[in-house]
């Protein structure tokens, strides 16, 4: 029972540290990290992610610092729990993150987690800053619920929009593109 509880409070953990990250650091830092200029090119081109070796470095080094902690202030079973969860939500972070972006949905939490995400890339990036869930936008009041989601046509998803550049019917509850198809946005 013990293990499963220090697993439990890592996952939060995690969760804490993807809000912390993505809203003090890769938004409050304004590009003076490398983590927060990063991020801020994550923003502005469609698809951009860090590079995955980069990505399993920095899982290396955060799983080694996170696992000395929790070993030296836990002990190692609970430790070890509490780096696995924190370790497997990090992980699964990562998956999720990269298929928001890359597939269409085919789950409510699918659903709302692309708006959720995407209503802060494209409408509000002071908003919205849990990619996995909105428990700590709630508590820091930095959440917004949206009926729809506006979407710069340049930067659209490509699991968003036909061959032909158009809304694809099934998104448009919850999508709306912006700006003219060959110029500006409006």
């Amino acid at each position: 029972m013990t293990i499963l509880i220090f697993f439990i409070l890592g996952a939060i953990g995690w969760s804490f540290t993807e809000y912390a990250l993505h809203r003090w650091n890769g938004h409050g830092m304004k590009g003076k990290t490398r983590f927060s200029r990063e991020h801020l090119r994550h923003h502005a081109v469609e698809g951009y992610f860090a590079p995955l070796w980069a990505k399993i470095g920095v899982a290396g080094l955060v799983g080694s610092i996170v696992g000395a902690l929790g070993i030296g202030i836990l002990g190692p079973e609970a430790g070890l729990a509490f780096t696995f969860g924190f370790m497997v939500s990090y992980g699964s972070y990562e998956a999720l993150h990269s298929r928001l972006h890359s597939h269409g949905p085919s789950t409510a939490f699918g659903r709302w987690a692309r708006k959720h995400h995407f209503a802060h890339h494209f409408n509000c990036p002071k908003l919205n800053h849990g990619v996995t869930s909105p428990i700590w936008d709630i508590v820091f009041r930095s959440r917004r619920q949206v009926t729809q989601v506006r979407v710069p046509r340049k930067k659209s998803m490509s699991w968003l929009t036909d061959n032909e550049g158009e809304l694809l019917p099934q998104y448009a509850q919850d999508y709306v593109l912006a700006g003219r198809r060959h110029g500006p946005l409006i």
